[in-house]
C-alpha cells in the first residue's frame, strides 16, 4: 500500500480567534515597482509578529517580517518587506512561472469567500518568478490555476521587498458592504530552511484556509462582472514519413477561451476549437497488464479549476490517495478514437477534437459550491469513411454544501456521455453512460477525527453486442468459471453500484490512523467518462502513523507508517492480503531518506484477473521492498535515487528498478535535469495468451525476461521571468523473451507453485519476442509579452518502431534501432492575446 507521508487534513476551532489585518482604500494608487516610497504605503499600516513554522512550530523567525495592505475599487496590494541581516545570501533561482527553483519566496494567501475552505495563493522569489495556486477543500492546492496578477521586486540594504498587485477581477468573493477576506502571508527563507506565517500555521492542526487571519477594511468594493477573452491563432507543420519519403501538411487553426464573471462569485469558461499542441506528450509505457494505463491530465483547460468535480475511488488513505480512479476522467474527452485499430489506417487522427467545451462555476454565501461543465466531441473517419469515434456530449455536474464552517460537508456528483452511433459503431460503443456519486464528509472531536461515506451508481446502455463486450473486458471477465457471474448475450445496460466508509485520526498529538470498508459490485463501470481500473471488488484497509512534525535531533521531519490491506471479490475469493510499513525522514541537511517494504499475497491469495477470464490463479506470497533518498535541492548539483525489489513465485520471480536522477543548475538561469529508469527481471508467471486447441480452451503462461531503459533530459534557460525556454526528450526501449511456456493444470489453486502449471507448446505464429522502440522530444519558447498574452513556438520529434527480435542484444544496440526510426517532426506557432473589461 502507498506511503501516507503527506500533512493531515483537519483545521483549528473555527471559533478561534483569528488575528486580523486592516486594508486601507486609497485614491492614488502605489507605482509598481518594488519600493514603498509611495504615500499609499505611508497611509497603510504596517504588520508584524510573524512566527515559524518549520523547522520548529511557534518560536521566532530568524529576521523580521513585515507587511501593509491597501486598495482602491479595482485592485487589491500588498507590499511585504523580508529583513535579512545579510542581503547578499538571498537565494536566488530565475525559472519559467509556476516552477519553484532553490530560492527565497513570500507568499500572499487570500481566502476571499471568506469561507475557511477555499481560496488563491500568490507567491514570488527575488527574481520576480511568480507562482499562483487555487486552494479547495481547506488544503487541496491546484497549481494549474493561472490569475492575471503582477508583482515587482527588490533587493535592497534591508533585505528584499515584494509589491503585489492584485485585481479583485481575479478573486471570487461575495457582493456587499465591506466583506472580509481570509487572508494570509507565508515567507521561505531557504538558506536556512526556515518557513514563516502570519498568522501563525501548525502543521499539526493541518489545513491551509482554516488557518489563515482576516483581512477587513475591504470598504466599497463593487460587484465585479469581469469579461476575458484569449483568442489564438496556430499555425502548424507536419513532417511525416511516407513510404520512402516524407510527407508534408500545413495547417492554420483559430480558436479561442473566454472567461466571464456572471457575478463576482460565479464564473463561465470557455473553449472553441481548443488546441493543446504546447502541451508535453505522454511518458512511453509497455503494458502487460490485464488494466488500462492511466495517464494524467495536461492541458490547461481542463486542469484549472476542476477540484469541485472530483469523485474519488478506491481510495483507502485520505492523506495519500493517488490512485487515479475516480468518477471523472478528464482524458476521456478528446481521447484517442475508441475503434482506431478496427476501422483506422496511417492517415486517421490519434485524437479526437473538441469543438467546444464550457464550465461554470461558483459559490453561495450559504457555502454551497456548484458546477457544470459540458464538452461536445467531432467525429472521427478511419478507411473508407468508416466511423472510428462517433460525435459525443459529455456532461459533468457537480455541488459541494458545507455546514459547521467547512467541518462537514455533502457533495453530489453526475456524469453523462451520449454517443451518435451508427451501424458500424453500435456493436462495439456504448450509447450513453451515466454515474453520480454522493459523498458525506464530517470532523469531530475538536477536528482530530474525520468520517467518510460515499456511495455511486453507474449504468451504460448499448447493443447486446457492446454490453457483452463489457461484460467480459478486463473490469469485468463475467465470463470466468469461479464466480457467481455470468455473461448475459441479451442484456442491453450493465449497471452497478458501489459504497465506502472511513474513519480516520488526522490531526492532534503524534498519532494518526485511518480505517475504510469498500464494496464495489461486479457491475459497476464508469470508464465512458471516468476512469476505473477494475469492479467486483471488497476492500478492508487500515493505515496507522507516528507523525513528528517539530523538527530536533538530526531531522526536520519525519513519519513512520504502518498499513494493513485484505481484497476479497463479491463472490468471496481472497485477492490480497498484505502487511506494509515504511518510514521517511527529512534531515537537517535537507536530505531525504525513504524505506518501506511490502509482505503481500499472504493467506492464500488468489488472482482472478491473471487468466484474463480463465479459473482464479493462487499467488505465491512476495516480498517486495524499496528504498530511496535525494540530497539537497539548494546545491549547484543535487540529484537521489529510488530503488524496487520484487521477490515471488517461489524465488522464481525477480525484479530490480532503480531510478537515479540528477539536477545541475550551473546558474540561476539554467537547468538541467537528466533522469534514468533501469528495470530488469524475470517474471515467470507471465500470461502469454488464451488459445484454443483441440476443442480446449487454454490458459497460457511463460517465463518473461524483460528489461526497460528509460531516460529523460530537461533544460530550463529563464532569460526573464516572461521568457523561457525549455527542452524534454525521452528515448525509451523495451525488450522481453518468452519461454518457459505453460499453461494451467487441473489445479491452479494448488499450494506449490509448481503444481499449478503443466507445459504447453503455443501455436506457431504467437510472437515469443517483442522490442518497443520510442522517443519522445519537445522544445518549447514561452513568451509572455503581457500579463495573460503569450506567444509559444513548439518544436516536437516522435520516433517510434516495435519488432520480434528473440535474440539477446546490447543496449548500444537497442538505441542505434531507436535513432535509425524515421522521425515524425511538428513545428507550431501559437499566439494567445489575453483581453479584458
Amino acid at each position: 500500500m502507498c506511503a501516507a507521508i503527506a500533512a493531515p487534513l483537519l483545521a483549528q476551532d473555527p471559533q478561534a480567534a483569528r488575528q486580523r489585518a486592516v486594508s486601507t482604500r486609497v485614491s492614488t494608487p502605489p507605482v509598481l515597482d518594488g519600493r514603498d516610497a509611495d504615500p499609499a504605503w505611508r497611509e497603510a499600516r504596517p504588520m508584524r509578529g510573524f512566527l515559524q513554522f518549520q523547522p520548529r512550530v511557534d518560536t521566532a523567525p530568524a529576521f523580521d517580517t513585515e507587511f501593509r495592505v491597501t486598495h482602491d475599487q479595482d485592485h487589491l496590494f500588498v507590499f511585504v518587506r523580508m529583513f535579512d541581516d545579510h542581503p547578499d545570501s538571498v537565494m536566488h533561482a530565475l525559472a519559467r512561472r509556476d516552477v519553484r527553483g532553490p530560492s527565497d519566496q513570500v507568499k500572499v494567501i487570500i481566502d476571499s469567500y471568506g469561507d475557511r475552505r477555499s481560496g488563491y495563493q500568490f507567491a514570488v522569489n527575488p527574481d520576480g518568478v511568480k507562482r499562483d495556486y487555487s486552494i479547495a477543500n481547506d488544503s487541496d492546492e491546484d497549481d494549474t490555476w493561472n490569475g492575471v496578477w503582477d508583482v515587482a521586486t527588490a533587493v535592497d540594504s534591508l533585505g528584499w521587498t515584494a509589491e503585489f498587485r492584485i485585481p479583485f477581477s481575479q478573486l471570487r468573493f461575495q457582493s456587499g458592504r465591506n466583506p472580509v477576506f481570509g487572508f494570509g502571508i507565508w515567507r521561505d527563507l531557504e538558506r536556512r530552511l526556515e518557513r514563516s506565517s502570519w498568522p501563525s500555521y501548525r502543521p499539526d492542526r493541518a489545513g491551509l484556509a482554516s488557518q489563515l487571519g482576516e483581512l477587513a477594511g475591504l470598504d466599497g468594493l463593487a460587484p465585479v462582472r469581469n469579461l476575458e477573452a484569449v483568442p489564438y491563432v496556430v499555425t502548424r507543420s507536419v513532417h511525416v514519413p511516407s513510404g520512402s519519403a516524407f510527407a508534408r501538411g500545413h495547417e492554420t487553426t483559430i480558436g479561442g477561451d473566454l472567461k466571464l464573471g456572471l457575478t463576482s462569485n460565479v464564473t463561465v469558461d470557455a473553449t472553441v476549437n481548443p488546441d493543446f499542441g504546447q502541451v508535453e506528450a505522454d511518458p512511453s509505457v509497455v503494458n502487460l497488464t490485464a488494466f488500462e494505463q492511466f495517464f494524467s491530465e495536461r492541458r490547461p483547460f481542463f486542469l484549472e479549476g476542476t477540484s469541485l468535480y472530483q469523485f474519488r475511488l478506491n481510495c483507502y488513505i485520505v492523506v495519500d490517495c493517488d490512485t487515479n480512479e475516480g468518477l471523472f476522467y478528464s482524458r476521456r474527452i478528446g481521447r484517442s478514437p475508441g475503434l482506431l485499430g478496427l476501422y483506422g489506417d496511417a492517415s486517421t487522427s490519434n485524437a479526437t477534437p473538441i469543438a467546444a467545451a464550457a464550465k461554470i462555476t461558483g459559490r453561495t454565501a450559504g457555502g454551497l459550491s456548484f458546477g457544470v461543465l459540458d464538452a461536445v466531441t467531432g467525429r472521427v473517419g478511419g478507411a473508407n469513411e468508416m466511423t472510428v469515434e462517433p460525435r459525443s456530449n459529455y456532461t459533468i455536474a457537480s455541488a459541494r454544501q458545507d455546514y459547521r464552517g467547512g467541518e462537514g460537508s455533502v457533495s453530489a456528483i453526475l456524469t453523462r456521455v451520449d454517443r451518435s452511433l451508427d451501424p458500424a459503431t453500435r456493436p462495439y460503443l456504448h450509447e450513453d453512460a451515466t454515474a453520480g456519486g454522493l459523498a458525506w464528509r464530517h470532523r469531530f472531536s475538536e477536528r482530530r477525527f474525520e468520517f467518510n461515506a460515499q456511495v455511486a451508481a453507474s449504468r451504460i446502455e448499448g447493443s447486446p453486442q457492446a454490453i457483452s463486450r463489457t461484460q467480459r473486458n478486463g473490469v469485468h471477465f463475467f465470463q470466468q468459471p469461479d464466480d457467481d457471474l455470468a455473461v448475459d448475450t441479451t442484456r442491453g445496460s450493465l449497471s452497478g453500484h458501489m459504497a465506502q466508509v472511513k474513519l480516520g485520526k488526522y490531526a492532534g498529538g503524534i498519532t494518526r490512523f485511518e480505517t475504510s470498508l469498500l464494496r464495489q459490485s461486479a457491475g459497476f463501470d464508469v470508464n465512458d467518462v471516468g476512469f476505473l481500473r477494475r469492479a467486483d471488488i471488497l476492500d478492508w484497509s487500515t493505515w496507522a502513523a507516528l507523525s513528528f512534525r517539530q523538527g530536533r535531533g538530526i531531522y526536520r521531519w519525519a513519519q513512520l507508517n504502518a498499513n494493513h490491506a485484505q481484497h476479497w471479490n463479491t463472490s468471496g475469493d481472497r485477492l490480497e492480503h498484505s502487511w506494509n510499513a515504511n518510514g521517511h525522514m527529512g534531515l537537517n541537511n535537507n536530505w531525504d531518506l525513504h524505506l518501506g517494504g511490502t509482505f503481500g499475497r499472504l493467506g492464500g491469495s488468489m488472482c482472478d484477473r491473471c487468466t484474463r477470464g480463465g479459473p482464479l490463479l493462487r499467488y505465491s506470497p512476495g516480498f517486495f521492498p524499496w528504498a530511496g533518498f535525494n540530497t539537497d535541492a539548494r546545491r549547484v548539483v543535487s540529484g537521489g535515487m529510488f530503488g524496487n525489489l520484487a521477490y515471488t513465485d517461489e524465488g522464481q520471480t525477480e525484479r530490480v528498478s532503480v531510478s537515479p536522477y540528477v539536477a545541475i543548475r550551473p546558474s540561476t538561469r539554467l537547468q538541467l535535469n537528466v533522469s534514468t529508469g533501469f528495470t530488469r527481471g524475470t517474471d515467470q508467471t507471465q500470461w502469454l495468451g488464451n488459445f484454443v486447441s483441440g476443442g480446449a480452451l487454454h490458459h497460457t503462461f511463460a517465463r518473461l525476461t524483460h528489461r526497460t531503459i528509460s531516460a529523460s533530459l530537461r533544460v530550463n534557460y529563464t532569460v526573464t521571468p516572461d521568457l523561457t525556454f525549455e527542452f524534454y526528450g525521452q528515448p525509451f526501449v523495451a525488450t522481453g523473451r518468452y519461454d518457459q511456456v505453460r499453461e494451467l493444470s487441473d489445479r491452479p489453486e494448488a499450494d506449490a507453485y509448481a503444481d499449478r502449471f503443466r507445459p504447453f507448446v503455443p501455436p506457431a505464429d504467437v510472437p515469443l519476442a517483442f522490442r518497443v522502440l520510442q522517443l519522445r522530444t519537445n522544445a518549447v519558447w514561452r513568451w509572455e509579452y503581457l500579463p495573460g498574452s503569450t506567444l509559444f513556438v513548439v518544436w516536437s520529434q516522435g520516433r517510434d518502431g516495435a519488432d520480434e527480435r528473440a535474440e539477446p542484444h546490447a543496449i548500444r544496440d537497442d538505441y542505434d534501432a531507436l535513432f535509425r526510426q524515421r522521425p515524425n517532426n511538428t513545428l507550431l506557432l501559437k499566439v494567445a492575446h489575453w483581453l479584458s473589461r
